[in-house]
């Protein structure tokens, strides 16, 4: 007799795990289904000689704490989820920008100190940067009042109730913070978490931007002791307390449809498994694939095309034998550029144009060994920028001569001496995260969220995105993009509907 599950998520991925924590929590009868031998995606951890490393995990931002719970806080804790949570609590990060027209500057967390920071940068500019901040109220107002309604907001409410959000919402963060007289030096500095979202502030969507870095200002980075992996066994442990079923090493290869049109299940392993919802925690361009062609609208086929993937990463990570004091690194969160603009930045960003380095003994002094540290560099880059000519035998040589690249000038950036520290090396491009993630292109940011595909048009447009009955999307590849924060919120928000549609009691 066949077996029938009430929901199947398919990925363990950040929102994957999180949609079945709330299904199986809600009673559902609930399979999870992951193609590797542990839990995450990219929320995981690997080993190295004597080292743990994070392969993706920088910080997490909405977060908050017991007295003062933001969005992901409330997420874990509804969960009766526990992870141990650690903060960087006096610096969003450091900002050094080669050259002449450089700079160095530290920002501080809080509002307050927020502004003060940049305008000790830019002196005069405080009143103006504020101004910027503080349409986060406006603009969450408006968000909530979309999602009420399902992405049909009613257009009369959005222009008495919420005329600022819509005079900003379609604009980039350049041409609000232009219109708001905000100095260019002080755009620059504030823009830097742009390489978080893989879009360049000229394109990226305002509010965006906006909502991420007010998240990271309030609250400031949160992670966790044994890093992303702790936040992934904490979730599993949660689907497993209330009934849920895991099975590791599942590879779903196919996906099932009924003969109105609508998904059945899916095939993992060779074995046909129902259901009455099909959550997919796998991008869409990868769904289609796995599905009979006649069963996918055409206008769905269209909007996946039309989509642009979002940016991979190349990543260092490096096992050092001393300390972080010895090594003469006082910050978390670094960010190298050769150039103050987001664009120049962006379209450099091959040649050493951005890159981020992290030190997480900052923040958890005992993430590794006694006597060591680790280090991470980041560096945005998209999968087409890999070498097209690129031989197989050659990749080895491709990823030395990168990792020389970045080292070197984080050394001389720094004024530190890594090189003759390094006890264990890794080194991961696009190639890695496509192999790992199964994505195309390895994008770990799932499609672009620029132009007309911007984080507000998608929340606007939500109710006409993918709807295919008994299937849902969350994941970095949804409505709000990538980002663990991001990816947390959107399985819930699935795990909720398909709960309401199942139970009506959501």
């Amino acid at each position: 007799m066949e077996k029938l599950y009430d929901v199947i998520v398919v990925g363990a991925g950040n929102a994957g795990m999180v949609a079945a924590a709330n299904t199986s929590k809600a009673g559902l009868k609930t399979l999870l289904l992951e193609k590797h031998n542990i839990p995450g995606g990219c929320a995981t951890s690997f080993r190295r000689g004597r080292f743990e490393f994070e392969p993706s995990l920088h910080e997490l931002c909405s977060v908050g704490t017991a007295e003062k719970p933001d969005q992901v806080y409330t997420i874990f804790e509804n969960l009766g989820a526990k992870p141990k949570w650690y903060y960087e609590t006096d610096y969003l990060f450091r900002a050094i920008v080669k050259g002449e027209n450089g700079y160095d500057v530290r920002l501080k967390t809080g509002v307050e100190d927020f502004c003060n920071s940049v305008d000790a940068a830019v002196p005069g500019s405080k009143d103006n940067v504020r101004a910027f901040v503080d349409l986060k109220e406006k603009v969450d107002a408006a968000i909530n009042y979309i999602y009420a309604t399902k992405g049909n907001p009613s257009g009369p409410v959005m222009l008495l109730k919420h005329a600022d959000f819509m005079r900003v919402a379609g604009h980039s963060v350049e041409d609000v913070m232009t219109a708001l007289s905000i100095p260019e030096k002080a755009r620059n500095i504030m823009c830097t978490y742009w390489g978080y979202l893989g879009v360049p502030t000229d394109e990226l969507n305002a509010m965006h931007y906006l909502n991420m870095l007010y998240g990271y200002m309030i609250n400031g980075a949160a992670m966790t002791k044994h890093r992303s992996h702790e936040l992934s066994l904490s979730l599993i442990e949660v689907i497993r307390k209330h009934g849920g079923e895991i099975r590791f090493n599942s590879k779903v290869t196919e996906f099932l449809y009924n003969d109105d049109g609508s998904v059945a299940g899916v095939v993992a392993n060779g074995e046909k498994l129902y259901s009455k919802e099909v959550i997919s925690n796998v991008i869409p361009h990868n769904v289609f694939n796995m599905s009979q062609a006649d069963k996918i609208p055409e206008q769905h086929l269209k909007l996946a095309n039309a989509r642009e993937f979002g940016i991979s990463v190349a990543t260092i990570y490096l096992g050092l034998d001393c300390t972080r004091e010895e090594l003469g690194l006082d910050d978390y969160t670094i960010f190298v550029m050769s150039d103050p603009n987001p664009r120049i930045q962006h379209d450099t960003r091959t040649d050493g144009g951005f890159y981020i380095v992290n030190c997480l003994n900052k923040v958890v002094p005992d993430s590794s060994p006694e006597g060591t540290c680790t280090l991470f560099f980041t560096m945005p880059i998209f999968g087409h920028d890999v070498p097209k000519d690129l031989a197989p035998q050659d990749y080895k040589k491709y990823k030395n001569e990168l990792a020389k690249k970045y080292i070197e000038d984080a050394e001389k950036t720094l004024g530190i001496s890594i090189m003759p520290h390094i006890e264990e090396i890794s080194v991961a491009t696009p190639v890695t995260f496509a192999r790992y993630l199964g994505t195309p292109e390895g994008t770990i940011y799932g499609y672009k969220l620029s132009g007309w595909d911007n984080l507000m048009a998608r929340i606007a447009g939500e109710k006409d995105d993918f709807t295919i009955p008994g299937l849902s999307f969350c994941g970095g590849h949804h409505v709000r993009g990538d980002g663990y924060s991001s990816a947390y919120i959107v399985g819930e928000t699935a795990a909720n509907r398909v709960i309401q549609r199942l139970k009506g009691d959501a």
